[in-house]
């Protein structure tokens, strides 16, 4: 299944994506794909009444739709830093031993083709394409990997979008550099681990201005989705809706000899096997 939301911002209602032109509206059965609704089985909950409205001619069209984040405002925004072995070497960063956790602030989460703003006094604005989890079930203390794989909801794409100086170079902090507004578009849509195919390996690639920047795949993770989930759960407490976003491959701006940073105007694009594309235009923030 492939959870959708769509409509003016701040206004989106849930829907289900049945193919690339069509939907079918579930606000009605649903209030939103939140907490509530992942901690109550998620997906799950709608698959017989979409079946039905599809079959009787229920689908609307998905054109002039606004598309925005599949999921609701989470509790937190959980991301590991340095996932790829060669994203590492390219920032000139040790592998590391155990994964690097630091949180982006939830309210960055924005649509797949939403404007993102650099912010005010930035001057290394960079990109970053993710595979991202979303958590379908409380996480505590999980006894192991299969508890994990149980209690993911779907998969996104995402664009873990970042400022260096405030990241790297004002105090070692990453969050700073990380939550922006606009700094984590994500989606259009969450697909279910039973329509993903091989998490462990999907391509995955970022264009800047129609240049790409940016390939790689899963398959190159130092920290699989499943191990990520069940370390997580050892230190913090994961709730249904939570996203995990798992780290990036090489070709972010700060790894070019010399670094590329967005512009007011460039164009961003990026995509992941199976989890859709999205298209962000830069611009200052107001």
């Amino acid at each position: 299944m492939q959870l959708i939301r769509l409509g003016p911002v701040g206004q989106e209602k849930p829907a289900v994506r049945i193919d690339a032109t069509t939907y079918v509206d579930v606000s009605d059965l649903v209030d939103d794909f939140d907490e509530r609704f992942f901690a109550r089985g998620g997906p799950s909950l709608l698959a017989d009444a979409v079946a039905d409205r599809v079959a009787s001619g229920g689908a609307a069209t998905l054109k002039g739709q606004r598309v925005g984040a599949p999921i609701a405002r989470p509790h937190q925004i959980v991301c590991i830093g340095l996932n790829y072995s060669d994203h590492a070497a390219e920032t000139g960063q040790a592998i590391p031993d155990e994964p690097i956790v630091f949180n982006k602030a939830p309210n960055t989460l924005v649509g797949p083709n939403d404007t993102v703003y650099i912010p005010r006094g930035s001057t290394k604005p960079d990109w970053e394409v993710e595979l991202g989890v979303v958590i379908g079930k409380r996480c505590r203390y999980l006894a192991d990997e299969h508890e994990a794989a149980d209690a993911i909801a779907g998969y996104v794409l995402v664009n873990d979008v970042s400022e260096r100086e405030f990241q790297l170079e004002r105090g070692g902090q990453w969050v700073k550099g990380k939550s922006a507004e606009t700094f984590n578009p994500c989606g259009p849509y969450l697909v279910t681990p039973d329509e993903v195919g091989d998490v462990n390996n999907l391509d995955m690639w970022l264009d800047v201005n129609g240049v790409r920047r940016q390939t790689g795949s899963t398959a190159t993770m130092l920290f699989g989705v499943t191990h990520l989930v069940h370390y997580l759960s050892q230190f913090m407490v994961l709730e249904p809706g939570d996203l995990i976003n798992t780290g990036t491959p090489p070709g972010v701006g700060m790894g070019f000899t010399p670094p590329i940073w967005l512009q007011p105007g460039d164009v961003m694009e990026l995509g992941i096997d199976n989890l859709g594309t999205q298209r962000q235009v830069v611009a200052t923030a107001p």
